[in-house]
């Protein structure tokens, strides 16, 4: 029986609306936690997630039946009720809309998962604006500035 066989490895990264600071760490694993059930309820893999009071960073295995920009929209979505539900923030919490989209070999697994992981060692010498803007050279992808992220001062 013929079957379809893949590695499809992509790191995601969004932000908070108008880059505000509101992931708190009294709740940003119970956070990470739900939207890694987002992405086994939609029979992806969850390799590595972690972020940053303003913005996130997750790692899957994806299915070519996937559609990234659906699971994306759904993460958001769904996050975003989460936070309102649980009351985690006083304020209104809303993800940016956009999103950026990173694919890697097998061979860069596991440098991928410890960037991932360390990134509030990370951010203590980048600000995220450095370190998106450095994703969007490394990997070669053309943009104009007026439809990156809303950035706040940094």
């Amino acid at each position: 029986m013929a079957g379809t066989f893949s590695q499809i490895y992509i790191q995601v990264v969004f932000a908070v609306q108008n880059r505000g600071c509101m992931i708190q760490s009294s709740w940003e694993e119970e956070l990470y936690k739900y939207i890694s059930g987002i992405v086994r309820n939609k029979e992806q893999k969850m390799l590595a997630i972690n972020g940053m009071p303003d913005h996130i960073h997750f790692f899957i295995g994806m299915k070519p039946s996937c559609c990234l920009s659906d699971l994306v929209r759904e993460i958001k979505k769904s996050s975003n009720d989460f936070i309102k539900e649980k009351r985690f923030s006083k304020f209104k919490f809303q993800w940016q809309e956009g999103y950026g989209a990173f694919s890697y070999s097998h061979s860069s697994l596991d440098n991928v998962i410890k960037y991932i992981m360390n990134q509030k060692e990370h951010h203590k010498k980048f600000t995220f604006r450095e370190e998106y803007l450095d994703f969007l050279k490394k990997f070669e992808i053309d943009f104009k500035d007026e439809y990156l992220f809303k950035w706040i001062e940094e």
